[in-house]
Protein backbone atom coordinates (compact mmCIF):
# COMPACT_ATOMS: atom_id res chain seq x y z
CA UNK A 1 0.00 0.00 0.00
CA UNK A 2 1.56 3.24 -0.89
CA UNK A 3 0.83 6.09 1.68
CA UNK A 4 -0.26 8.66 -0.85
CA UNK A 5 -2.61 9.21 -3.91
CA UNK A 6 -2.01 12.28 -5.67
CA UNK A 7 -4.76 12.97 -8.02
CA UNK A 8 -2.99 16.09 -10.68
CA UNK A 9 -4.88 19.04 -11.85
CA UNK A 10 -3.73 22.21 -13.27
CA UNK A 11 -6.18 25.14 -10.97
CA UNK A 12 -4.40 26.77 -8.00
CA UNK A 13 -6.61 24.69 -5.92
CA UNK A 14 -5.07 21.68 -3.83
CA UNK A 15 -7.55 19.43 -1.31
CA UNK A 16 -5.22 17.54 1.78
CA UNK A 17 -7.05 14.86 2.68
CA UNK A 18 -5.05 13.41 5.89
CA UNK A 19 -7.73 11.30 7.59
CA UNK A 20 -9.72 9.20 4.96
CA UNK A 21 -7.85 6.91 4.98
CA UNK A 22 -8.36 2.92 6.38
CA UNK A 23 -5.22 1.15 5.41
CA UNK A 24 -3.92 -0.21 8.91
CA UNK A 25 -0.76 -2.42 7.99
CA UNK A 26 -1.51 -6.28 9.20
CA UNK A 27 1.05 -5.86 11.91
CA UNK A 28 -0.45 -2.76 13.48
CA UNK A 29 -3.28 -3.75 13.93
CA UNK A 30 -2.56 -7.17 15.62
CA UNK A 31 -1.83 -4.63 18.40
CA UNK A 32 -5.59 -2.96 18.52
CA UNK A 33 -7.88 -3.60 20.57
CA UNK A 34 -11.53 -4.10 19.56
CA UNK A 35 -12.16 -0.34 19.84
CA UNK A 36 -9.50 0.49 17.37
CA UNK A 37 -10.10 -1.86 15.16
CA UNK A 38 -13.31 0.26 14.65
CA UNK A 39 -11.68 3.03 12.76
CA UNK A 40 -14.47 4.68 14.42
CA UNK A 41 -12.44 8.88 13.92
CA UNK A 42 -12.46 8.02 10.17
CA UNK A 43 -13.45 11.10 7.97
CA UNK A 44 -16.13 9.39 6.49
CA UNK A 45 -16.92 9.92 2.93
CA UNK A 46 -14.89 12.94 2.82
CA UNK A 47 -13.22 12.11 -0.35
CA UNK A 48 -16.67 10.98 -2.31
CA UNK A 49 -18.14 14.69 -0.98
CA UNK A 50 -15.65 16.69 -2.70
CA UNK A 51 -14.26 14.99 -5.89
CA UNK A 52 -15.11 16.04 -9.14
CA UNK A 53 -17.23 18.99 -7.79
CA UNK A 54 -14.77 21.45 -10.01
CA UNK A 55 -12.60 20.76 -12.86
CA UNK A 56 -9.00 21.17 -12.28
CA UNK A 57 -8.35 20.37 -8.90
CA UNK A 58 -5.35 18.86 -7.42
CA UNK A 59 -5.87 16.47 -4.29
CA UNK A 60 -3.67 14.82 -1.85
CA UNK A 61 -5.27 11.96 0.10
CA UNK A 62 -3.27 9.69 2.72
CA UNK A 63 -3.79 5.97 2.38
CA UNK A 64 -3.01 5.43 5.70
CA UNK A 65 -5.85 5.54 9.02
CA UNK A 66 -4.88 8.28 11.57
CA UNK A 67 -4.78 5.36 14.24
CA UNK A 68 -1.15 4.22 12.75
CA UNK A 69 -0.05 7.99 12.61
CA UNK A 70 -2.08 11.39 12.56
CA UNK A 71 -0.95 13.66 9.19
CA UNK A 72 -2.53 16.73 10.87
CA UNK A 73 -0.44 16.37 13.62
CA UNK A 74 3.26 18.16 14.44
CA UNK A 75 5.84 15.33 13.53
CA UNK A 76 7.62 16.65 16.59
CA UNK A 77 4.60 15.88 18.36
CA UNK A 78 3.66 19.15 19.90
CA UNK A 79 0.14 19.66 20.76
CA UNK A 80 -2.20 21.88 18.28
CA UNK A 81 -4.59 23.36 21.20
CA UNK A 82 -2.30 23.38 24.58
CA UNK A 83 -4.48 22.68 27.54
CA UNK A 84 -7.34 21.59 25.74
CA UNK A 85 -7.80 17.68 25.36
CA UNK A 86 -6.62 16.45 22.08
CA UNK A 87 -5.09 12.94 20.23
CA UNK A 88 -1.66 12.50 19.61
CA UNK A 89 0.23 12.28 16.82
CA UNK A 90 0.09 8.28 17.42
CA UNK A 91 -3.26 8.68 19.31
CA UNK A 92 -3.39 6.14 22.04
CA UNK A 93 -7.46 6.99 22.56
CA UNK A 94 -10.54 7.94 20.69
CA UNK A 95 -12.31 11.45 20.39
CA UNK A 96 -14.62 9.74 23.73
CA UNK A 97 -10.63 8.53 25.18
CA UNK A 98 -10.97 5.23 25.19
CA UNK A 99 -8.11 3.14 24.95
CA UNK A 100 -7.72 1.96 21.30
CA UNK A 101 -4.52 -0.41 21.80
CA UNK A 102 -3.42 -3.57 22.95
CA UNK A 103 0.02 -2.95 23.16
CA UNK A 104 1.24 0.58 22.50
CA UNK A 105 4.00 1.68 20.17
CA UNK A 106 6.99 2.72 21.68
CA UNK A 107 8.91 5.55 20.48
CA UNK A 108 11.12 3.79 17.69
CA UNK A 109 7.84 2.49 16.41
CA UNK A 110 6.56 5.66 16.00
CA UNK A 111 9.66 7.25 14.74
CA UNK A 112 9.11 4.41 12.56
CA UNK A 113 5.78 5.08 11.26
CA UNK A 114 6.43 9.00 11.21
CA UNK A 115 9.18 8.57 8.62
CA UNK A 116 7.50 5.83 6.31
CA UNK A 117 3.74 7.40 6.46
CA UNK A 118 3.56 11.13 7.81
CA UNK A 119 6.81 12.33 5.86
CA UNK A 120 5.12 10.65 2.86
CA UNK A 121 2.46 12.50 2.68
CA UNK A 122 3.70 15.81 4.05
CA UNK A 123 6.50 15.59 0.84
CA UNK A 124 3.67 15.00 -1.36
CA UNK A 125 1.63 17.86 -0.55
CA UNK A 126 4.37 19.57 -0.08
CA UNK A 127 5.58 19.18 -4.05
CA UNK A 128 2.15 19.81 -4.96
CA UNK A 129 1.57 22.78 -3.29
CA UNK A 130 4.98 24.03 -5.23
CA UNK A 131 4.15 22.98 -8.38
CA UNK A 132 0.66 24.65 -8.43
CA UNK A 133 2.37 27.98 -7.44
CA UNK A 134 5.07 27.94 -10.16
CA UNK A 135 2.34 27.61 -12.63
CA UNK A 136 -0.08 30.58 -10.80
CA UNK A 137 1.96 32.13 -8.34
CA UNK A 138 -0.09 31.32 -5.86
CA UNK A 139 -1.38 28.20 -4.50
CA UNK A 140 -4.30 27.62 -2.06
CA UNK A 141 -4.62 24.54 0.59
CA UNK A 142 -8.21 23.76 1.01
CA UNK A 143 -7.50 20.79 4.18
CA UNK A 144 -10.57 18.87 4.17
CA UNK A 145 -11.89 17.21 7.24
CA UNK A 146 -14.93 15.85 9.12
CA UNK A 147 -16.01 14.91 12.62
CA UNK A 148 -18.80 13.19 14.66
CA UNK A 149 -21.10 16.21 15.30
CA UNK A 150 -21.28 15.74 19.37
CA UNK A 151 -18.13 14.37 21.30
CA UNK A 152 -18.00 15.64 25.22
CA UNK A 153 -14.36 14.88 25.26
CA UNK A 154 -13.67 17.18 23.06
CA UNK A 155 -16.42 20.22 22.60
CA UNK A 156 -19.08 20.70 24.46
CA UNK A 157 -22.39 21.10 22.93
CA UNK A 158 -23.24 20.03 19.30
CA UNK A 159 -20.73 21.26 16.68
CA UNK A 160 -22.17 23.44 13.88
CA UNK A 161 -21.65 21.83 10.48
CA UNK A 162 -18.95 24.07 9.29
CA UNK A 163 -15.95 24.78 11.29
CA UNK A 164 -13.40 27.28 9.13
CA UNK A 165 -10.19 27.68 10.58
CA UNK A 166 -7.25 29.84 9.19
CA UNK A 167 -5.27 29.62 13.04
CA UNK A 168 -7.07 33.45 13.71
CA UNK A 169 -6.53 34.51 10.10
CA UNK A 170 -2.40 33.71 10.09
CA UNK A 171 -2.46 30.85 7.57
CA UNK A 172 -4.57 32.69 4.25
CA UNK A 173 -4.90 36.11 3.09
CA UNK A 174 -8.35 37.33 4.42
CA UNK A 175 -10.72 37.35 1.27
CA UNK A 176 -9.82 33.39 1.24
CA UNK A 177 -12.21 32.85 4.92
CA UNK A 178 -13.88 35.78 3.80
CA UNK A 179 -15.08 33.98 0.78
CA UNK A 180 -15.29 30.25 2.43
CA UNK A 181 -17.94 31.96 5.07
CA UNK A 182 -20.10 33.58 2.24
CA UNK A 183 -21.07 30.37 0.85
CA UNK A 184 -21.18 28.96 4.48
CA UNK A 185 -23.54 31.81 5.42
CA UNK A 186 -25.70 31.38 2.32
CA UNK A 187 -26.00 27.89 2.62
CA UNK A 188 -28.48 28.77 5.82
CA UNK A 189 -26.58 25.78 8.18
CA UNK A 190 -24.50 26.44 11.29
CA UNK A 191 -21.25 27.85 10.62
CA UNK A 192 -18.08 29.16 13.16
CA UNK A 193 -14.90 30.66 12.01
CA UNK A 194 -11.91 29.50 14.58
CA UNK A 195 -13.94 27.86 17.01
CA UNK A 196 -12.84 24.73 18.33
CA UNK A 197 -11.06 24.03 15.40
CA UNK A 198 -8.80 26.72 14.45
CA UNK A 199 -6.53 24.63 11.65
CA UNK A 200 -4.58 21.54 12.30
CA UNK A 201 -0.75 21.46 11.83
CA UNK A 202 -1.14 21.27 8.21
CA UNK A 203 -2.77 24.42 7.62
CA UNK A 204 -0.45 26.33 10.52
CA UNK A 205 2.36 24.52 8.84
CA UNK A 206 2.01 25.62 4.89
CA UNK A 207 -0.18 28.71 5.40
CA UNK A 208 2.30 31.33 4.57
CA UNK A 209 0.53 34.18 3.04
CA UNK A 210 3.92 36.02 2.56
CA UNK A 211 5.17 33.44 0.13
CA UNK A 212 1.51 32.88 -1.90
CA UNK A 213 1.04 29.87 -0.08
CA UNK A 214 -2.61 29.98 1.75
CA UNK A 215 -4.60 27.57 4.14
CA UNK A 216 -7.61 27.33 5.02
CA UNK A 217 -9.17 24.17 7.14
CA UNK A 218 -13.13 23.46 6.93
CA UNK A 219 -14.29 20.80 9.64
CA UNK A 220 -17.77 19.30 8.82
CA UNK A 221 -19.99 17.92 11.31
CA UNK A 222 -20.84 14.03 10.08
CA UNK A 223 -23.80 14.36 10.50
CA UNK A 224 -24.41 16.80 7.65
CA UNK A 225 -24.05 14.02 5.44
CA UNK A 226 -23.52 10.57 6.92
CA UNK A 227 -26.77 8.57 7.82
CA UNK A 228 -25.35 7.56 11.42
CA UNK A 229 -22.33 9.34 12.84
CA UNK A 230 -22.30 5.21 14.61
CA UNK A 231 -21.03 1.83 12.39
CA UNK A 232 -21.61 1.44 10.19
CA UNK A 233 -21.04 5.46 9.53
CA UNK A 234 -22.85 5.13 6.25
CA UNK A 235 -22.95 8.09 3.63
CA UNK A 236 -26.78 9.92 3.41
CA UNK A 237 -26.88 10.40 -0.17
CA UNK A 238 -29.79 13.14 -0.05
CA UNK A 239 -27.96 15.00 2.95
CA UNK A 240 -24.55 14.41 0.71
CA UNK A 241 -26.16 15.79 -2.45
CA UNK A 242 -27.15 19.28 -0.74
CA UNK A 243 -23.73 19.52 0.80
CA UNK A 244 -22.18 19.21 -2.65
CA UNK A 245 -23.57 22.12 -3.86
CA UNK A 246 -22.24 24.52 -1.05
CA UNK A 247 -18.87 22.55 -1.15
CA UNK A 248 -19.09 23.07 -4.78
CA UNK A 249 -19.53 26.64 -4.57
CA UNK A 250 -16.84 27.13 -1.91
CA UNK A 251 -13.82 25.61 -4.22
CA UNK A 252 -15.26 27.51 -7.71
CA UNK A 253 -14.98 30.99 -5.92
CA UNK A 254 -11.46 30.01 -4.64
CA UNK A 255 -10.64 29.31 -7.62
CA UNK A 256 -11.75 32.45 -9.12
CA UNK A 257 -10.39 34.45 -6.37
CA UNK A 258 -6.68 32.57 -6.94
CA UNK A 259 -5.62 35.92 -9.66
CA UNK A 260 -6.29 38.28 -7.43
CA UNK A 261 -4.12 36.69 -4.69
CA UNK A 262 -1.42 36.19 -7.30
CA UNK A 263 -1.10 40.13 -8.28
Amino acid sequence: MHPVTVTRGDSPLVLGFPHTGTHVPDAIRAQMNGEGRLLRDTDWHIESLYRDLVPGVTAVQANFHRYVIDANRDPAGVSLYPGQTTTTLVPTTTFDNAPIWETAPGEAEIAERRDTWHAAYHAALEAELQRVKAIHGVAILYDCHSIRSVIPWLFEGVLPDFNIGDNMGETCDPRITAAVRARCDASGRTVITNGRFKGGWTTRHYGRPGEGLHAVQMELAQSSHLASEDPPFGLDAQKAERLRATLKDILQDLIDLAPSLAR
